[in-house]
């Protein structure tokens, strides 16, 4: 007699999906503190050479994350990556070619709560970048303040993550031979304090040191917009002119981070937690915006190319919402 099990595929990819996802976020919440902790209490042991050693080889690797980052293909394609995919689910969609012989600066929008798209996209091969654009090689922008914490460091470069301030955006939009992708996620971590379903506020209206920058390098620029990204937590509420707001933006000017106060569902239960929801991302890269190279560009210049890349920003925006279920009558709002 034969005997047949029930197959347990679905609650097992489940489990792994949602692991892959708790370690995402305890990797952006909580890592960085136990690499402190962990790099100062080896000092304390018999291991305490391990920490002298790296903090040695800390001082000569310090400029690293300026210089391109380190990436490590091995971490990239890792499967960690593939079920947090499958979880949401993240899918990267394609609407022009880039050439591999030009380099580009994207702008991602919006930040969302934890920037999971772009993460996932641009750090990761789990969405097939590299698949979709031949020859491209991305870097995603992260606050310089990671990139101090010992060990953590390392972890960040291993995607592609740079340090997000002039000099590391000029290293890889000047590299000869183009094939370089530098991503900013323009509103930063500002605009996480928007995040929250439904919401169609982008921190962009006066933000235009990265279309200078383009400019200086004569980058195309590429708009690239994440449907989805602020659908997976709710947030305090936290209007303009509240208390709340207000400690935020003093926190965020001391220590350059936001603070959202954010929650969505547990482990194993989904009435409340911080692991995000499961709720569809869909990262849309729209196509290159040309721009002509001036080594001082004028207010009027940059002014105009600005313009152009919110009107694009717009388009791109209005022509995909429908596939995402956007309600017709939302529209970008530009702050």
């Amino acid at each position: 007699m034969k005997v047949e099990f029930a197959p347990r595929s679905v609650p097992l990819q489940r489990r792994l999906q949602t692991a892959a996802v708790v370690q995402w976020v305890f990797s952006f919440l909580g890592l960085a503190q136990c690499c402190i902790a962990a790099f100062i209490a080896l000092l304390f042991t018999r291991f305490w050479l391990l920490s002298a050693l790296y903090a040695v080889w800390w001082v000569i690797d310090r400029d690293q994350p300026r210089k391109g980052g380190r990436r490590v293909q091995l971490l990239r394609n890792c499967a960690v990556w593939r079920h947090m995919r499958d979880y949401f689910p993240i899918t990267l969609v394609k609407t022009a070619e880039l050439d591999p012989r030009q380099n580009y600066l994207l702008g991602f929008h919006p930040h969302g709560v934890l920037a999971a798209g772009a993460f996932l996209n641009f750090c990761t091969e789990a969405s097939g970048f590299s698949a979709l654009f031949p020859g491209i090689t991305p870097h995603l922008m992260m606050l310089s303040l990671w990139f101090r914490v010992p060990f953590f460091r390392d972890y960040l470069m291993s995607g592609g993550l740079v340090a997000s301030d002039k000099e590391s955006a000029s290293y890889v939009l000047q590299r000869p031979g183009g094939g370089n992708l530098l991503a900013i996620i323009v509103g930063g971590a500002q605009e996480a304090l928007d995040a929250r379903p439904g919401s169609c506020t982008l921190l962009l209206r006066k933000r235009k040191g990265f279309v200078r920058l383009a400019i200086q390098h004569g980058t195309p620029l590429v708009p690239a917009f994440s449907f989805g990204e602020n659908d997976l937590f709710d947030q305090v509420r936290n209007p303009k002119g509240s208390w709340l707001r207000w400690i935020q933006h003093r926190l965020q000017r001391v220590m350059g981070i936001s603070l959202p106060l954010f929650h969505a569902r547990g482990i194993f239960q989904y009435s409340f937690g911080l692991i995000p929801y499961r709720r569809p991302i869909c990262t849309v890269v729209g196509k290159p915006i040309p721009v002509q190279k001036r080594h001082k560009p004028s207010e009027e210049e940059v002014d105009q190319v600005h313009e152009k890349y919110l009107n694009e920003l717009s388009k791109l925006f209005e022509e995909h919402k429908a596939q995402y279920n956007i309600p017709a009558d939302s529209h970008l709002e530009f702050i």
